[in-house]
């Protein structure tokens, strides 16, 4: 199939969303369905105008305002915040298809931060766990009582935060809300609706999940691309994929012009 490259970016724009008026409501679940059809909305940690994903989000609805977003996380519980390729706000709906992502990641995280992160932050993983079961939502100030303190740079994190780090990143915990811009964790089990904990897919189901998911919202991708949008997938499992779907008669091969 070849698809002239106009079509190619008419496509891609409508995807995203960006190519019809930048008008409608932006609260609640119309905010959420944007966000739902975009995927995902990756967090900025730096303001200089505004934080991007504000402005992600104003850019295809003007009606929007910045505190509209975090409701949807802290209060309704609509959306949590992980990471894809980074860290974003994802819909709740598919977070049981970042379990295989967390199965993952914890040998691998726990072998790579054994060489990059101070001694000592594994031992913190049960207080941690414990403080948050006894006393309820904690911060990363809030732990590490007379840990030596870093120098303020990206990753020095004391041993107590890198524990919480690692806990949310293997899904234990999850951020309930943001206090400024500091995550707040809290047991999953407290987060999570119990309807979405219930559910257990298979990696198969994930990888099927996730392809058709990403394919949608890009419209025409290589392998690697699909992998890399939600970055929960191996591109060799994406690869895979691609070739049965193609088989299946789901997905065409396709050139842009």
């Amino acid at each position: 199939m070849l698809l002239p490259n106009p079509a190619a970016r008419r496509l891609f724009l409508d995807l995203h969303a960006l190519a019809e008026p930048p008008t409608g409501p932006a609260r609640g679940p119309d905010l959420l369905a944007l966000i739902r059809r975009l995927g995902f909305v990756q967090l900025d940690s730096i303001s200089t105008v505004a934080r991007a994903h504000h402005m992600i989000l104003f850019a295809r609805r003007q009606s929007y305002r910045q505190e509209a977003l975090s409701p949807l996380l802290d209060r309704h519980r609509w959306l949590f915040e992980h990471w894809t390729h980074d860290a974003s706000l994802i819909p709740t709906e598919f977070f049981p298809h970042w379990r295989m992502r967390f199965a993952r990641d914890r040998p691998r995280l726990l072998e790579r931060w054994r060489g990059w992160q101070r001694d000592g932050f594994e031992a913190q993983f049960d207080a941690v766990r414990q403080r948050i079961a006894d006393h309820g939502p904690v911060s990363a100030a809030e732990v590490g009582e007379g840990e030596a303190r870093g120098t303020g740079g990206w990753w020095d994190w004391h041993p107590s935060k890198a524990a919480l780090e690692y806990l949310w990143r293997v899904g234990e915990i999850s951020v309930c809300h943001r206090a400024g811009f500091q995550k707040v964790y809290d047991l999953t089990e407290r987060v999570m609706p119990p309807e979405v904990l219930a559910r257990h897919p298979a990696p198969e189901e994930t990888i099927d999940w996730a392809c058709n998911a990403a394919l949608d919202r890009l419209g025409f991708a290589t392998s690697g691309e699909i992998a890399a949008f939600w970055a929960t997938v191996p591109p060799q499992d994406a690869r895979d994929w691609c070739h049965a779907a193609l088989a299946r008669g789901e997905i065409v091969e396709a050139r842009i012009e």
